[in-house]
């Protein structure tokens, strides 16, 4: 049985469409990411599955119970980590988990067991006392974990857990979602970040409310038409407008020091010899592989 099923799901504010006819399944101990920039439609996703929001049109299945009319039976079996940090600052870490235990209705020993397994992983025993304003990002976003882990829910639903997270955190935080995952448990996580793709079973691309790619990354990657290339120039933006020229705006994208060029066809040497001669400032022009942030950009065009 999949965890999570959604089907033709369409959810409107008003007259604005923030998702239109979303389709999804996740299956058991599986990481499923939702990608896609701010806007996408990511957070209504999942509020809607955690049944805090209304929909218009289609249907979610949480653990086989529907959102629509069996919300108190989803609730009490996933957890939740919104995207706003949402723990009591004035508590200390303790005092959270316990807080959220007794939430769930967690018995006084149980709480004390799953609270100690929490500590291990999060390593945040030791700060156990610390008031939960006086954190720091990642901890807060480990102890946001623990507090939707305490009552070991079957399904975790994490809207932009490393969001404003330091580089090191990421990777701490997603070391605990591996770990989650060998533990049985479906995980459900929307992130802004294309590299983190790669972190997940499966993912879906949304863009504008609607869905634009789906599948494994490696899948999705293996989806690229045409061919890549990287482009250097100590001038790129001189580069970029004389590329524009050459190539059109839609085929360019800015990567950092270097311009990634999109063409059907494999780019001659007599072509890129031409480009070279009419801009001298020109470096380098390489075929590259895509990228996840590549194959999304030229998705959305």
């Amino acid at each position: 049985m999949n965890v999570l099923k959604i089907k033709e799901l369409s959810v409107r504010y008003g007259s604005v469409e923030a998702l239109s006819e979303v389709d999804l399944e996740v299956q058991p101990a599986m990481v499923y990411g939702i990608i896609g920039p701010d806007g996408a439609g990511k957070t209504t996703l999942m509020r809607s599955i955690c049944t805090l929001l209304p929909y218009q049109e289609g249907s979610i299945e949480v653990l086989g119970y529907d959102a629509a009319s069996q919300a108190k039976e989803i609730r009490a079996r996933i957890g939740y980590m919104p995207q706003r940090f949402s723990l009591y600052q004035d508590l200390s870490v303790q005092q959270n988990l316990r807080f959220f235990a007794r939430l769930f209705k967690v018995n006084h020993a149980e709480m004390l067991k799953r609270r100690e397994q929490l500590y291990k992983f999060s390593r945040l025993e030791p700060f156990a006392k610390r008031l939960t304003g006086n954190l720091s990002g990642g901890m807060k976003q480990k102890l946001a974990l623990s507090c939707a882990l305490i009552h070991t829910p079957e399904l975790i639903i994490l809207d932009e857990p490393t969001f404003g997270v330091d580089p090191v955190s990421r990777v701490e935080f997603w070391q605990i979602l591996h770990q989650l995952k060998a533990d049985g448990i479906s995980i459900v996580v929307s992130t802004p970040y294309m590299d983190e793709a790669s972190q997940c079973d499966k993912i879906v691309l949304l863009h504008k409310g609607r869905v634009i790619g789906q599948g494994s990354p490696a899948e999705t990657i293996s989806g690229w038409k045409g061919k890549l290339y990287s482009l250097t120039s100590r001038d790129l933006q001189k580069l970029y407008a004389f590329l524009q020229t050459k190539a059109g705006k839609d085929n360019l994208q800015l990567f950092g020091s270097e311009i990634h060029l999109f063409s059907e066809q494999e780019l001659s040497s007599d072509k890129i010899a031409d480009w070279q001669s009419e801009f001298p400032e020109l470096e380098s022009c390489v075929e590259i592989k895509p990228g996840m942030e590549d194959v999304f950009l030229r998705m959305m065009q």
